[in-house]
């Protein structure tokens, strides 16, 4: 999967969270947080649906890396099986 792929994948992912959220205006630098109500509870089920959708498992500690779609590609990347 490119970074590409990966990306809009994040961004499918992203609105099933959070399903108010228009994908086509997520701006992929910025953090969810300071875009749209992305709470902690949405962040541990985002981390949750990674897992299931990419199996890529993500530790409580690494939570702060998934804030946004350029991070998240940064940090999944890497680790995708």
């Amino acid at each position: 999967m490119n970074r590409e792929e990966l990306a809009r994948r994040v961004l499918e992912l992203v609105t099933g969270i959070a399903p108010d959220v228009d994908a086509a205006s997520v701006i992929p630098g910025i953090d969810f947080r300071d875009q749209f109500d992305f709470d902690s509870m949405d962040t541990l089920n985002f981390a949750i649906a990674l897992h299931r959708e990419l199996g890529v498992e993500v530790p409580e500690a690494d939570y702060g890396q998934l804030a946004s779609v350029d991070k998240c590609v940064a940090y999944l990347g890497p680790r995708l099986p």
